[in-house]
């Protein structure tokens, strides 16, 4: 049996339920991104998870990576990696983080733990764990399903960019010369 089949769905489970469970403790909200800006990110996300999951025919149903044990093993180390290094920066972010782009009631910039490393783990952390289920996958159209989900969270970190950049000014644009965005010492 491939342990891909059974710990990366256990993994991504794990995930989601932590993930649900802390939401309860966000602040209120006091700004959020408008309907079409969450549908710019949202729906790209959806597509991209689609092109992950469900099985194609065809030239996008061909693998780029092998499935052996080992590659599959790879894989597993990469998504609990990034899943790992996502939460630990949602629980660092505590009751600043939404799903949304939006700043919160008495929100604050937050430059220690993971966020001394890149100005947005979450994404980062994201990131790596979709490439790690792409691995995973091996197909063609996982692949572009990761590109896909890539592009959409890096539109969502342009806006909430835009949104840090007019709630902490000056603070904000030392961060940001002093932080890359998602790769250290790189972007």
């Amino acid at each position: 049996m491939n342990p891909a089949h059974v710990l990366v769905p256990a993994l991504w489970v794990a995930w989601i339920v932590y993930w649900y469970a802390a939401a309860r403790n966000a602040k209120a909200t006091q700004r959020k991104e408008d309907s079409r800006s969450s549908i710019s990110h949202q729906l790209p996300l959806f597509v991209g998870a689609l092109l992950m999951a469900i099985p194609f025919s065809g030239p996008l149903g061909e693998r780029f990576a092998p499935g052996t044990p080992l590659w599959q093993w790879i894989a597993i180390v990469v998504i609990a990696l990034g899943l790992g290094f996502s939460a630990l920066a949602r629980m660092w972010l505590a009751g600043n983080w939404s799903s949304a782009v939006t700043v919160k009631q008495g929100h604050e910039l937050i430059r220690s733990g993971p966020y001394a490393i890149v100005r947005h783990p979450i994404y980062t952390g994201l990131i790596t764990a979709l490439g790690g289920s792409a691995l995973a996958v091996g197909k063609w159209r996982a692949l572009i399903g990761f590109a896909v989900m890539t592009g959409a969270l890096v539109r969502k970190l342009v806006i909430e960019e835009r949104f840090m950049r007019q709630e902490f000014g000056e603070a904000y644009a030392r961060y940001r010369a002093e932080v890359k965005a998602l790769v250290p010492f790189v972007i």
